[in-house]
């Protein structure tokens, strides 16, 4: 399918389903969506793959419900308008609380990610070359298995809508990882990895993965961190200070802020898949949900980020605004539909305009409320350095190595891959398998420091799971060094 076959019939398609009753209608027409993944294990290669897809999404809104549709096949687009409309016209008989859009002006706009290098015009025998030499570095007598991949993706669609909308997206991603593994002397196998991470700015092509300073060139750190976890003792179970990384603290942010506040989880669309969340339509503006320290953003103008995309998937330019101001839970990450059944739930404006999170990984996927870049806003209390001096017993956590969150969001137990002890302000030693849990806000309560500007990084996340059928969605969490206090860690015995 092309743009210049699919325009015209796509512009007569949505006239015809708004004259045949439909309260709103957008389409969304890729062009192109594509991936390509390299991955090499103890050097050899063992992936190669590359995907391309392109095709024509339609929504219609009818009746206060949905109708959806998609086709990859031009001769098709007026058929696939067709089917829309009847879906939204058979599920309109099931409504319980009519959607509705409200009413937007159209939108002209253009979105591209900021690209020095298009890693997609990259020769192949290049990128085998960048991870075979990252591969050599990763070895030593002691290591027993290495990884490193690449995962690209390239994305050029557009939207149009019954309000006049006309928006060209220009999307490109660039995500890797190095990990290395070892038997320590319990024979458990112990983990150590890096991932690419952005500072926020400059651009995302193939000139960010190979830049040292973002990932490549701490393989000698990982190294000597993982020769140190395989003598290391176990961490004692016990409560006490807890330090994240940004490394650890994306995960955190993810699961206990993020996914608790899309609008969608909260109104009960994830509870058969995903679950919940413990948030309700009651707790905007009310809900303490942690400390005076604790300020978390959705913010749409990062400009190096996954989770950084113009406009969302109904059109909404991305928005900056606050989900929580020091401590207390003032918004949501919202979609135009969501809100206006969140307010007609509630009896009352809650929402006044959509968080722009309204996202879809294809074009064969109608969109879902999702994560943007959920970020911590940097504090006031310094660098790492700082933050550990002002500490007088407790870990540092660096990447996570296991999971498991409550249905509604509200407790998690995480594992991570290392841990160093804090006593007196100063790094003692390493210790093994780390672990910790709490009930998120109590968790929150007690964040008692957070790290300036210079401990603040955007995370990649490649892989966020949602929806039924599953989606699989890229965001981008910016957070600096984040300090807990009172938390449980380790096992009991």
């Amino acid at each position: 399918m092309r743009i210049e076959d699919t325009e015209k019939l796509i512009s007569q398609g949505i006239a015809r389903v708004m004259d045949e009753g439909a309260g709103y209608c957008d389409a969304r027409f890729y062009s192109e969506d594509g991936s390509e993944t390299i991955a090499l294990i103890d050097g050899n290669l063992e992936e190669n793959t590359a995907s391309y897809e392109s095709g024509l999404g339609v929504r219609v809104l009818h009746g206060g419900s949905w109708g959806f549709a998609a086709t990859s096949r031009a001769e098709d687009v007026k058929e696939t308008f067709n089917r829309a409309l009847t879906n939204a016209k058979t599920a309109s008989m099931l409504v319980n609380i009519p959607l509705d859009m409200g009413r937007m002006p159209g939108i002209k706009g253009k979105y591209s990610s900021p690209v020095g290098i298009d890693p997609f015009e990259v020769p192949l025998k290049e990128k085998l070359a960048f991870l075979e030499e990252l591969d050599s570095n990763l070895q030593a007598d002691f290591i027993q298995r290495r990884i490193a991949y690449i995962y690209l993706q390239r994305m050029k669609n557009w939207f149009w809508n019954s309000e006049g909308s006309f928006i060209e997206r220009n999307l490109t991603n660039c995500f890797a990882e190095a990990r290395i593994m070892a038997l320590d002397l319990d024979s458990q196998m112990q983990i150590r990895s890096k991932s690419l991470h952005t500072p926020g700015s400059g651009t995302r092509g193939w000139e960010m993965v190979t830049n040292p300073g973002l990932w490549s060139a701490k393989t000698e750190t990982i190294k000597e961190e993982l020769a140190q976890l395989l003598k290391a003792p176990e961490i004692e179970y016990g409560k006490r200070s807890v330090i994240l990384l940004p490394g650890q603290g994306f995960l955190q942010v993810h699961e206990t802020i993020g996914h608790p506040l899309e609008l969608d989880r909260i109104l009960g669309y994830e509870l058969s898949y995903a679950g919940g969340s413990f948030v309700t339509l009651d707790s905007i503006g009310e809900l303490r949900y942690g400390s005076n320290k604790l300020n978390a953003s959705a913010y749409g103008s990062i400009e190096n980020s996954p989770g950084s995309f113009g406009y969302d998937d109904e059109g909404t330019p991305e928005r900056d605004y606050l989900l929580i101001d020091r401590g207390i839970l003032v918004n949501c990450l919202t979609s135009r539909a969501m809100i206006s059944e969140a307010n007609q739930t509630a009896g009352k404006t809650i929402f006044d305009q959509s968080g722009g999170a309204s996202r879809s990984t294809a074009f064969y996927k109608a969109p879902i409320d999702r994560m943007t870049n959920v970020n911590i806003l940097p504090g006031e209390d310094g660098s790492l350095t700082d933050i550990i001096a002002q500490t007088e017993e407790g870990i540092l956590l660096d990447n996570p190595r296991s999971w498991s969150i409550g249905s509604n969001r509200e407790h998690f137990h995480f594992g991570c891959e290392i841990a160093w002890e804090i006593s007196s302000g100063k790094l003692t030693r390493v210790l093994k398998n780390p672990t910790y849990q709490g009930h998120t806000l109590e968790f929150y309560a007690n964040l008692s420091a957070v790290g300036d500007e210079s401990t603040w990084v955007v995370k990649q996340v490649p892989n966020c799971g949602k929806g039924e059928p599953n989606q699989i969605m890229e965001i981008g969490h910016g957070v600096p060094v984040m300090r807990f206090d009172d938390v449980i860690t380790g096992e009991r015995s």
